[in-house]
């Protein structure tokens, strides 16, 4: 099971051409199951430019399944120590969201299809299951 981050849908959704995408398409033609999470949600949906971009991919999100943390309060506690984790180690990712994205693929045991190289940065100390484009 996959879950599929926004950089991945956005492209997706407005036709790019990008790798994350053509290995969206092809999980999609192969019916491998696949999510999102609230985070996606959230990020997708704040990239629409009207009132009726909005209700239609409201519309197709709400369709999709949800995964969710598995430790409630804990979890959003472990995704802060991810965060710690990498900056003690120099290491600087783009924010928050991504360490809660990361956490929730790997409470869930899902791959991450994604197309933001803070994720490969998560992935060399944590252990995210990345999904190889290509």
């Amino acid at each position: 099971m996959i879950l599929v981050d926004t950089s991945v849908l956005i492209d997706f959704l407005q036709g790019a051409r990008s790798r994350g995408a053509e290995s969206f398409e092809r999980i999609l033609e192969m019916g491998i199951p696949f999510g999102i999470n609230e985070f996606i949600y959230l990020e997708t949906l704040q990239g629409c430019r009207s009132e009726k971009d909005y209700k239609k991919l409201k519309d197709y999100l709400d369709t999709q399944v949800f995964y969710g943390f598995k430790g409630g309060r804990e979890s959003y506690a472990a995704a802060a120590k991810i965060y710690l984790g990498l900056r003690q180690k120099g290491v600087t990712i783009g924010g928050s969201i991504d360490c809660l994205i990361a956490l929730t693929a790997m409470e869930n045991d899902l791959y991450l299809l994604h197309g933001d190289s803070d994720f490969d940065r998560i992935g060399e100390y944590y252990p995210l299951k990345i999904w190889k484009t290509g």
